[in-house]
């Protein structure tokens, strides 16, 4: 079979670029068909920061019947880029029928792109944006949903990356557990209760009226926390305002808990409900019909899955009790009944070069991995020797 490859350049092809993924997964229970507006503000430069100092293309696939049957995007960032030990673009939203050679099509053109400007290596799949959404590659969980903004994708994708020559950079571990109480051992119980008999630590979830305040307590615990690990870049006031506007109308706020100290923010868990439990039905498309539909669904509480978006701790604070204390403040709503229309709790993005954030999830959190995705980095220069991901710990120079 030949392919013929065209740029995005257009309405109908953006059409078609998004259509492939709804005729490859007809039929498959477990897809959760994307909204398209979520899609097309990754390549739209007004609305996507990261085309400032970078850029974008997107390809289509046809066969010889003139058939879309693949797709795929390549993207850098300079800023992004230099911060790896050799410059590193993306590509993402692939997409394709079982045919090696399409593939391998689609990786060329990417990786042919990717040179002409200036890049030498290239992660996939990922997104051109924040790695909390579009990143990775399924490998295990086909039998679940994805979380809401979460890759879904067929197993054979897992051969047709490595087949090509992508190598392992990092695992991102998704957890999940039920929605219940006790499930804490006496021991964590008994610390958080020595915690909040000192009267120096508070757990508590936010009032809706708190969000805005919420959003600078949740920067400032995330700047301690992580902006010195390596990679990680401090989070300014303006993109924490905008994370929790976004956030705002989807929002339970018995399910964003907050951890204090003399009553200073020490350490947070952000949960959403998730959302994909109900858009599915919406076929991509979010027109103010559909806008007022999820509402609707959402006040029915129809979305009984809850998304935990961040779980972090400053820290000076870790393995005193505070992460369980913030489960704990969770389990409470539990026995109060006030957010008994969730069933459970996943949460997503646990790299494998953070054991410290997976031991925490697995030991505090109580939850089990339930789903894996794998982001794959290939190296343009094929003698160069690969290396994983580093572990998290190394703090930057200051």
């Amino acid at each position: 079979m030949i392919y013929t490859l065209e740029e995005v350049k257009n309405k109908q092809q953006r059409k078609e670029f998004l259509e492939l993924p709804k005729r490859l997964y007809s039929g498959n229970r477990n897809w959760i068909c994307p909204l398209d507006d979520d899609i097309e503000a990754v390549f739209d430069p007004a609305r996507n920061e990261k085309f400032k100092g970078g850029d974008a293309i997107r390809w289509i696939a046809r066969n010889e019947d003139g058939e879309v049957v693949g797709r795929i995007a390549a993207f850098y960032n300079k800023e992004q880029a230099a911060i790896e030990e050799q410059p590193t673009g993306g590509v993402g939203f692939f997409e394709a029928i079982n045919d090696q050679a399409l593939a391998n099509a689609l990786f060329d053109a990417a990786k042919e792109w990717l040179t002409s400007n200036g890049m030498e290596a290239m992660d996939g799949p990922i997104n051109f944006g924040d790695r909390d959404s579009w990143w990775g590659l399924l490998v295990k969980g086909f039998e679940f949903q994805p979380l809401y903004s979460n890759p879904y994708n067929p197993p054979y994708y897992q051969d047709l990356f490595e087949s090509y020559g992508w190598q392992n950079y990092f695992n991102q571990h998704t957890y999940s557990r039920k929605i219940n109480s006790g499930m804490l051992s006496e021991a964590l119980y008994e610390k958080v209760k020595r915690l909040e008999e000192s009267q120096n630590y508070t757990f508590r979830h936010i009032q809706r009226s708190e969000l805005p305040q919420a959003a600078e307590d949740f920067r400032h615990i995330y700047n301690r926390a992580w902006a010195r690990f390596s990679g990680v870049k401090p989070m300014d006031a303006e993109h924490a305002r905008k994370l929790f506007k976004t956030l705002a109308p989807i929002v339970d706020h018995k399910l964003i808990y907050f951890a204090y100290f003399n009553d200073e923010p020490i350490g947070f868990f952000i949960n959403i409900p998730d959302i994909n439990r109900v858009i599915g039905r919406f076929n991509g498309k979010f027109h103010i019909i559909n806008k007022l539909r999820l509402l609707w669904l959402l006040r029915r509480h129809k979305a009984d899955r809850i998304f935990g978006l961040i779980f972090g701790v400053m820290p000076e604070y870790q393995g005193k009790g505070v992460e369980s204390g913030l489960i704990r403040c969770m389990e409470k709503e539990v026995e109060k009944g006030s957010i008994k229309y969730y069933k459970s709790l996943e949460l997503a993005w646990i790299g494998d070069f953070n054991p410290v954030m997976m031991r925490m999830v697995e030991s505090y959190v109580c939850a089990s991995r339930h789903k894996m995705h794998t982001t794959y980095r290939y190296l343009f220069d094929r003698t160069k020797e690969f290396k994983r991901c580093p572990r998290l710990g190394a703090k930057k120079d200051n």
